[in-house]
């Protein structure tokens, strides 16, 4: 039974470990400070994020690229010269779009708005850039290189007076006094020279130092075009849209500004390359077309008179005419042929078959012919196949059939002899007309020669001509590839940070923080918290007890502890919580504990210190007391005699008894002043051997004397894991009655008190549950230790 038990609790000790969604929520509800504590600091950090993070601004412009077919430009002009490898300059929208994030083209960008030198004045939170209209001054750094870093700080104290102050360089702060110097003027600083010029926003004076940074092109480029998107607007169309992130949204509208303005420049120098290159092209080609043209027609007039050469083609082509018919002829005899001598073939094997009948021979009679023959095979084998070889009919056929393939074959061969001698006629034929071609095979090949030459070089030359022309004009006029259609714009609020997303981020963080802490420490503590961590218990369960004080931590918890001990919270005719639990415990054990009339001797034990059996004790037996039951309370923990603190711990008590010093039982009886149906025997002095004193045969003889005087008989023992006393004085009792603390005993010790149960260690075990708190059904989470503190030969 035993073994059955503890495979079975260990089964459900992991059910009780695994978290409840409900309880959980149940905790979260109790925990509800934690969360708003969570969400105030997440907020506040929330808002602190948003006041110490730079804002940023993003502009927005339209570009329509192109398209190149009906581009003005030298790209469409030479859209012919593609097959000659030259020209091949067609653009595609996407490498646009990656051209435009070219580093190469932001950097050029950078230097033409003089990016590179930023201003920032510092703020409460966050540094202000200034930019544009907000800037009062420019600075040029004539000596500084693109890779340089620098930093000062510029003051204007003055009208026309200049102060600068706190110089870095790459890093490296120079330890100099401040420089002082005016507009327009060069000085030289540990940075190198300076020239500062106010702008037309210069009002006379600035409040506020200004932090002057040069970075390098690169480093300021990477930085634009980290933050700049290209993107097409639509799949259908050429229009790309240029958004630009910045912190300044004046400087993001001059970038993308000067970026459009940079990308049709770099086109149009392209393009402007490009028609000088073909130029010298065309120019150089024509020269060379001008005197291969001209040595093409000397040597065919040349060629023409020396060897009286008439027209070669006309007589050609006749002469080609008469062999093609002619080798077609040759082509319709050679099948008939074929057809006459597979027909003699045929009628040589012998059997009678049918005869092809649309053989393409040009002779009726042999047509003819072969019809009849075919007409008489047919009739023939349909009478063998309905009679026999030897019917009169078909002996009739075969000699018909035999006289008619006869005169087949005489027609037969009279047909091919005269096919091969119109073969060999035409043949002849043939032959003649390709001796005729192949009269002046030289003069022929090479007048056709140099005639084609002399076409394709014309025709080059002229070609050359008119592209000479559109590219003289093309170089004087070259339009833009794109066109601005929404210039650069955008909100005048930042878009960054996203207060929305960071605010939703900070709610997220505040619900998990405390969550995850939640989830963390339900799964550490292993402690016995709710009735559910008992079901597995298979002992009778006759109560659970709220917990009766505010649960504190630290030191308070130490002395509410204390406190608890010594406090009777059964109070006659009290409904509160304490109060209703105490009686629907005492309504059960009566019940459990059996007929009336019989005393019952009842001892209270638990697994480790601090479970509360002793105030558990206390005020149980009140509470029979109230109901007008005779009940004695016997102080067996004669180690740390916390139950005879009820009365003020007296000096005789049950151990006297015990170590017969004392023989008088009134003597130790002492009477509680509350309640006149409830007395204590108190420990006493305090033994240095408490378990030795538990054998001593007078214990049994004292309950024996007091069964005739009360109905009840309540023992206050040391817990059962740390000394043997319960162990001994159960044997003396009628019942057990096991205390288990909410958040005190581990769950792991759940099995070892079914234990006890299972195996009768102690008689009529039940449990009670102590200390819950009823808001979250007992969860907590102080940690207590299981020592109990015992200590042999103390006074108390």
């Amino acid at each position: 039974m035993a073994e059955d038990y503890y495979y079975g609790q260990d089964q459900d000790k992991n059910e009780n470990q695994s978290l409840n969604i409900q309880d959980f929520l149940y905790l979260c509800a109790a925990k509800w400070y934690w969360f708003l504590i969570s969400f105030i600091v997440m907020l506040g950090l929330a808002c602190l994020y948003i006041l110490c993070s730079q804002p940023v601004y993003t502009r927005q412009a339209s570009i329509l690229i192109k398209d190149e077919d009906n581009n003005s430009s030298i790209s469409s002009q030479f859209g012919q010269f593609s097959s000659m490898g030259i020209g091949k300059s067609n653009t595609n929208l996407y490498n646009e779009m990656i051209t435009l994030k070219s580093p190469t083209y932001m950097e050029e960008v950078v230097r033409e708005l003089h990016l590179d030198m930023q201003y920032a004045v510092k703020g409460t939170f966050h540094d202000n850039i200034l930019y544009g209209r907000t800037l009062p001054v420019n600075v040029l750094l004539p000596d500084a290189g693109e890779e340089q870093s620098v930093d000062f700080t510029l003051e204007l104290p003055s009208s026309g007076v200049v102060k600068l102050s706190n110089f870095v360089v790459n890093g490296v702060e120079k330890q100099v006094q401040p420089v002082t110097m005016r507009f327009g003027t060069i000085t030289k600083t540990p940075v190198g020279n300076v020239i500062v010029n106010p702008t037309s926003y210069y009002v006379g004076k600035y409040n506020s130092p200004i932090e002057v940074s040069h970075r390098s092109v690169k480093a300021v480029a990477g930085a634009l075009d980290h933050g700049l998107k290209v993107e097409l607007n639509d799949d259908n169309s050429s229009v790309v849209d240029l958004t630009l992130n910045d912190e300044n949204p004046f400087r993001a509208e001059d970038v993308l500004n000067r970026l459009y303005v940079v990308y049709n420049q770099k086109w149009v120098e392209d393009i402007n390359q490009q028609a000088i290159s073909t130029s010298q092209f065309i120019d150089q080609e024509l020269r060379a077309i001008e005197a291969e043209l001209s040595n093409v027609d000397e040597d065919i007039s040349s060629y023409k008179s020396k060897n009286m050469v008439p027209d070669v083609a006309a007589n050609a082509a006749l002469n080609l005419n008469k062999a093609d018919q002619t080798s077609q002829q040759l082509l319709e005899f050679e099948n008939q042929l074929y057809m006459a001598k597979y027909i003699r073939k045929q009628m040589s094997e012998g059997a009678y078959k049918i005869l092809p009948a649309n053989t393409g021979i040009d002779n009726t009679v042999l047509s003819q012919q072969i019809g009849s023959y075919n007409e008489k095979v047919l009739q023939r084998n349909n009478l063998v196949a309905n009679s026999s070889a030897s019917n009169p009919l078909v002996v009739d056929l075969d000699q018909s059939l035999q006289a008619m393939k006869v005169s087949i074959m005489t027609s037969i061969n009279t047909v091919i002899a005269t096919l091969t001698d119109k073969i060999n006629g035409l043949q002849g034929s043939e032959s003649e007309a390709r001796e005729q071609i192949a009269t002046n095979p030289t003069q022929a090949k090479y007048l056709l020669s140099v005639e084609r030459q002399q076409k394709v070089k014309e025709e080059l030359y002229t070609f050359l001509l008119q592209k000479r022309e559109e590219n003289q004009l093309s170089k004087a006029f070259t339009a833009y590839n794109t066109k601005m259609l929404n210039p650069p714009s955008g909100k005048n609020t930042p878009t960054k940070p996203v207060k929305s997303t960071i605010f939703l981020i900070a709610v997220f963080i505040a619900l998990l923080i405390p969550t995850l802490v939640l989830l963390i420490i339900n799964n550490l503590d292993t402690a016995v918290r709710t009735r559910k961590d008992l079901k597995a218990l298979t002992i009778p369960f006759i109560g659970e007890l709220p917990l009766s004080y505010k649960r504190h931590t630290g030191l308070l918890s130490f002395l509410n502890k204390r406190n608890d001990v010594r406090r009777i919270v059964v109070k006659e005719q009290s409904r509160n919580e304490i109060n209703e639990a105490f009686r629907v415990v005492r309504t059960n054990l009566e019940f459990i504990s059996g007929k009336a009339g019989r005393t019952k001797t009842i001892m209270f034990t638990s697994a480790n210190a601090g479970s509360g059996k002793t105030f558990i004790t206390m005020n149980l037996a009140t509470s029979f007391a109230i109901k007008g039951k005779r009940v004695l309370i016997v102080d067996l923990d004669m180690r740390k005699a916390s139950l005879s603190t009820f009365v003020d711990s007296p000096k005789v008590g049950i151990s006297d008894y015990l170590n017969e010093r004392v023989d008088n039982i009134d003597a130790i009886l002492v009477k509680e002043k509350t309640h006149v149906n409830l007395d204590i025997i108190p420990v006493g002095t305090i033994p240095p051997n408490p378990t030795e004193l538990l054998f001593s045969e007078r214990l049994p003889g004292l309950l024996n004397k007091m069964h005739d005087k009360y109905d009840y008989i309540f023992i206050d023992c040391p817990p059962v894991e740390i000394v043997a006393d319960a162990s001994i004085v159960n044997k003396f009792c009628d019942m057990t009655v096991f205390v288990i603390r909410s958040g005190l005993l581990d769950r792991g010790a759940l099995p070892d008190i079914e234990k006890y149960y299972v195996e009768k260690r102690y008689g009529n075990m039940v449990v009670i549950f102590n200390g819950t708190t009823p808001q979250v059904s007992g969860y907590g989470y102080h940690k207590y230790g299981y020592s109990y503190g015992y200590g042999y030969g103390n006074k108390h």
